[in-house]
């Protein structure tokens, strides 16, 4: 069995290696904005989504928290007229990404607040580990 102290460190190992994925995911996002297709009428970047699961870990006595899928956004592209661009249709029209930099720095800022709470987490059961191992040095 595992003590309590090893299982939330796992806990928040967990909730950091989510939170880290979520946060690639959104700067993949922020950096593909503006990135239409190469050839004329040819779809832009599409926005790309990262789901969650909580799962039952037997062994750690709690729930945790996985990827689900990272998939893609079916929003449709936004249309802007730029007939010198190279993505450009034969009416002058640029399918661009649908991307929403207000939704992706949204998602950004809860990514970083969660990946932040579970650093905490995991800095707490390391300080509490080190607390027991001095008391029983002390012993």
């Amino acid at each position: 069995m595992i003590d309590p102290l090893q299982a939330s460190s796992k806990l928040a190992g967990a909730g950091l290696e989510a939170q880290s994925l979520r946060l690639r995911i959104v700067s993949e996002n922020i950096a593909n904005a503006q990135s239409t297709g190469q050839t004329e009428g040819s779809d832009p970047y599409a926005r790309k989504t990262i789901t969650f699961r909580s799962e039952l870990d037997r062994a750690l006595g709690g729930t945790t928290v996985r990827v689900k899928e990272v998939g893609v956004d079916q929003a449709p592209f936004q249309v802007e007229y730029d007939p010198g661009n190279p993505a450009a249709d034969e009416k002058g029209y640029v399918k661009m990404p649908n991307v929403n930099m207000l939704i992706e720095m949204a998602d950004m800022r809860e990514a970083n607040r969660t990946y932040e709470a579970n650093l905490q987490m995991m800095k707490q059961a390391r300080s509490m580990i080190s607390s027991m191992i001095d008391m029983l040095r002390g012993a």
